[in-house]
């Protein structure tokens, strides 16, 4: 399965994968994917363009387990012939595969407030981007007969759809994602404790928020969701203008998404220090991620859906 740890493939760094990503016949811009108005379309669409994407580059076998041996007949893929036993008995045999399913996958989405913004006017907010992104999870989930299950959150949890595998089940939680929208101020830390508590079930949770809370308060709740054996994956979702801070205002009116707050700046004045306290967030983000053994992708909301899976699949197949 894609996102099991123990997992062994062969497989290209991350840079292939960007090659990959490239060469694949459905690139897809969030903008354009904001124009379809259904999220088990748009899930379907980044899916198959990724997995045909995948079946272009150097991944080929990272989602399987190996089973038995068949003897090799004229014809078949060369990538699975095993040329230690051909060294070894002079005989060509093929490895053959088989997919691991029925994992519980639970995906949390925060829609506080800051997962509103936009860079600009039109453009695709943070929370939509998580939106796209968690169908787009879920449907290449269920494409491998997990079951999967949607927790959202903003100051409390107040969408919670269990995770099954059953008819029908693919529609509520694309409903329920597709409703959500974004408001208030969050408890990260805290819903990370609750909902660790409330699984039963060890399994697999993809966090996608834009990890604006102490990365010293969310170690505690990355290491209970560990205990508990989950394997978490967490998605910080930004905008570009949140990384660089590019404006081109003389006299900038910052509003807290959360708070309501309001504060004058001048933008060449406090870039460079805005810059590097951003800077310095995620990449303490990015270690308190990797001592806790929670993988870690930052992503923009004008990176292409297909491009931020190979580029985080990659990473987690080469391990």
């Amino acid at each position: 399965m894609w996102w099991r740890r123990d997992r062994k493939a062969k497989t290209a760094d991350a840079g292939s994968a960007e090659t990959a990503a490239r060469g694949a016949p459905r690139f897809l811009d969030p903008e354009v994917l904001a124009r379809i108005g259904s999220l088990e379309l748009l899930a379907r669409a980044v899916v198959e363009g990724f997995i045909a994407g995948l079946h272009r580059s150097p991944f080929t076998g990272f989602s399987t387990e190996f089973t038995e041996y068949r003897q090799y007949n004229p014809g078949d893929d060369l990538r699975y012939l095993d040329w230690r036993l051909l060294g070894r008995t002079d005989r060509f045999f093929i490895k053959k595969y088989r997919a691991d399913t029925n994992a519980q996958v639970t995906l949390l989405v925060d829609t506080s407030g800051s997962m509103r913004y936009a860079g600009r006017a039109g453009g695709v907010t943070k929370l939509q981007y998580a939106q796209f992104l968690a169908a787009s999870l879920a449907h290449l989930a269920a494409r491998q007969q997990d079951a999967v299950g949607l927790t959202a959150f903003g100051e409390k949890i107040h969408t919670h759809v269990p995770a099954l595998n059953r008819t029908g089940h693919m529609r509520t939680v694309y409903g329920r994602l597709s409703s959500l929208e974004a408001g208030g101020e969050t408890r990260l830390a805290e819903t990370l404790h609750e909902v660790a508590d409330r699984l039963t079930r060890r399994g697999v949770v993809i966090l996608v928020s834009d990890f604006y809370e102490s990365p010293a308060r969310l170690a505690g709740a990355f290491q209970h969701l560990r205990f508990r054996g989950h394997d978490v994956i967490a998605f910080q979702v930004l905008d570009r203008r949140e990384v660089e801070f590019e404006f081109e205002d003389a006299l900038l009116l910052l509003e807290d998404s959360e708070t309501a707050e309001q504060l004058p700046v001048l933008p060449d004045v406090v870039a460079r220090g805005y810059r590097e306290r951003v800077s310095t967030h995620i990449e303490t983000l990015r270690q308190t991620c990797a001592t806790n053994r929670v993988d870690y992708e930052l992503v923009t909301t004008d990176r292409p859906l297909d491009f931020a899976l190979f580029s985080f699949l990659s990473r987690r197949a080469g391990r």
